[in-house]
Formats: structure tokens, sequence, C-alpha cells
């Protein structure tokens, strides 16, 4: 990091005092037996319902006020009901795809054990280390949907909102994630007349497959392709099907900061004006500060039990996309995990990793419910 990251990061805060060896030892093992649990439990976006009762069930034996609601998230409230709002937004669904759940030696195998129950689970049992020390009430969300349309983080935004967030999401226990790239999903459908292969105009699929070239055509000459990948938008064919008479073709663009996606939608329809062109999913891209408050209390916690704190950018999308820019509060990322092993095959968390975040975290959580205070009088003053 530079010396002005580092001074963005370095800010004072009380860590939180540890207990008795023989107290921590228990509680270390009970967030072991947290996550380990809700590894076992198989949730499948759509399929969340059993991991939620958990979720709330454990919360309230950690002190939360725990709860269901109507979307299916798992919510618990603890510390001080009067004071500003710090959301820890995780979420409970995992992608497809059988990991058989195992334990080898310091490393827990297990679908959603990176992406996300082992940032999710950190969040339930640091918010319940900190909840004395930290001078807010801390909301503890396991959110369903996130790996499909994000209904749960949607639905929360008919809530009142909190004065700090952070998203559990495996971003590495001594490191920050302040930005997400933006996603515009499309599908592409077009008819044409039947005729045979021989003749002279090229079938719909064929149409399809040029459609795609176009897209790619188009973005690769709004930037300079040796530029940073979060910077410029890359798109994927996910999907391309038909015959000669009918095709489909589907579309994700990920997309950076100020990317004018009706802009390049009303193009696209311009240029494909023998078909239909439909968004299926538009989510702006997000990307908060060095400088945020979150973040630099997060950035103190790291320093506090991991070293030299790091900041980054993903490629990919969460709920922070979803709420932030309705929210605008101070928020950030942070989680155990290394992203690399999402939705793989042979995803695996760090157990060690996974307790120096309940460390981080529990630290940072006074430092964040000061941001909060300071961002709830900012308001009221306003």
């Amino acid at each position: 990091m530079t010396a002005s990251e580092l001074a963005a990061c370095a800010v004072p805060q009380p860590a939180v005092r540890p207990g008795p060896a023989g107290g921590r030892a228990r509680g270390r093992q009970a967030a072991l037996r947290t996550l380990r649990a809700m590894v076992d439990i198989p949730s499948v976006t759509g399929d969340e319902a059993r991991l939620a009762s958990y979720t709330a069930e454990r919360m309230t034996e950690l002190g939360y006020l725990a709860r269901i609601d109507a979307a299916g998230n798992a919510i618990g409230e603890i510390g001080d009901a009067a004071g500003p709002s710090v959301m820890l937004l995780g979420h409970i669904d995992t992608v497809p795809g059988a990991v058989r759940v195992r334990r080898e030696g310091d490393l827990l195998y297990g679908r959603g054990s990176v992406d996300a129950k082992g940032p999710m689970a950190a969040m339930m049992h640091a918010g319940a280390q900190a909840a004395d020390l930290a001078a807010a009430r801390i909301v503890v969300v396991g959110a369903v949907g996130e790996e499909g349309d994000s209904a749960g983080a949607r639905h929360l935004l008919a809530s009142p909102r909190p004065d700090a967030l952070v998203v559990g999401e495996p971003s590495g226990a001594g490191q920050v994630v302040i930005g997400y790239k933006g996603l515009l999903r499309l599908r592409y459908h077009l008819s044409r007349p039947a005729q045979h292969t021989s003749g002279p105009a090229p079938g719909a699929v064929q149409a399809a497959a040029a459609a795609w070239a176009a897209i790619g055509e188009r973005l690769a000459g709004l930037y300079a392709q040796d530029g940073p990948v979060f910077g410029r938008a890359v798109a994927a064919l996910v999907g391309l099907r038909g015959n000669t008479e009918n095709a489909t073709a589907d579309v994700s663009v990920r997309v950076p900061a100020g990317f004018d996606s009706a802009g390049f939608v009303g193009w696209l329809r311009g240029v494909l004006a023998g078909g239909t062109v439909d968004v299926t999913e538009d989510v702006p891209a997000v990307r908060t500060t060095r400088a945020d408050p979150v973040v630099r209390a997060l950035c103190a916690g790291i320093r506090l039990h991991a070293g030299e704190p790091a900041i980054k950018v993903k490629l990919g999308t969460s709920d922070l996309n979803v709420v932030q820019p309705h929210w605008g509060v101070p928020a950030a990322v942070y989680g155990p995990g290394d992203s690399h092993l999402d939705h793989s095959a042979d995803e695996h968390l760090d157990l060690r990793e996974y307790l120096l975040a309940i460390d981080v975290l529990s630290s940072a959580l006074p430092g964040i419910a000061a941001a909060a205070a300071r961002h709830r009088e900012r308001g009221e003053a306003g």
C-alpha cells in the first residue's frame, strides 16, 4: 500500500477486550460449530428456509433478538436499541453443486463455506462479541437470493436504512473490498422465415451469433484494452440456442462505474432491429473510497490482528450493488475466504482465517459504530 493509503487506514480505535482464556476458547469452538452447522445445511438459491431457521435460532442463542422476515431473510438485532444502526449484511444462499462437507486439518470443505456462509457466521459471532462495546444497534442479516436476483437485499430497501454497512463476502481476512463492477444482462431473440440451409440469407442462429460479435466489437471500441479491467465493460456470451428459424442469445456485460446502460441498449436495439432486445438485469457498479470511515475501521482491525491491510475491488457483483446506491451510507465489504474458490468443486475455508476475521470485525465494530453515529448526526442536522 502507498503511504497515503496507509494513512487512510490508520485510525485509532478501541479493541474488543479479550475475556478469560477459557471463555475465549469456548467462544472459538462455538464459532466453529456454527459454521459447520451452516455448511452442513444445503441452501441453494430458492431453498434457504431450513438454513434461515437455523440462523435465526443460532442468533437467538448468541443473544440476538432474531426473526425471519417476509422475504425469508434471517435477521438478528443486538446492542443499544436506541443507538445508530450498523448492518452486517451477509447471504445464506449458494449456487448449486455438491461439495462433500468435511474437515481436513484446518480446512472446512463444503458448498458455501467461502461464498458466503463463512463471512455470515463470522458476522454473527463478531456482532455478539462486540455488542457491549459498540455503541450501536447491530443488525445482522442473512439474506436470501443473492446468487439469483438478490430478492432478500431488495426486500430490505423498503426498511429504514442503516447508518453504516458491512457486506459479508470473502475478501480475505487481511483485505477490505471497496468496489464491485455492475451487471447488465441482455436477451436477444429473433425469428426468420424458414428456408433451406443453402439459401443466401443467414439463419436465425447465425444472426444471433453475429449480434454477439457486434456487442464485443462495440465494447472493445469504447475502452483501451490495456487499461484496468475494473474500468471497462466486458461481455460474455452465456447462452446461444436456436436454429435457422428462431434463436435466442443471452449476454452478460460486467460494467464499470458510470456505464450508460440505457444508451448502450438503445444503440443495440437500433442495430438489431430485426429482433427484440430485453434487459433481464441492470445493476450499477458501486465503489466507495479508502477514506470511508467503515473502510478505515476495518483497516484498523486488520492492523491490530493481521498486519498491514490491503484494499481491493472485485469484478463481480454482490448485494452491495443493490443496497448502496439507495442507502448511500458509509460501507465496505469484508469476510474470510479466498473468492477464487467461490462456486468451485474445491470450495473450502481455512478455519484459522475464519476465526481471525471474527477478531478483526469485532475489533472494528466500535469504530464502525462511531462512524454510524456521525452519519446519523449529519442526517438529523440536515
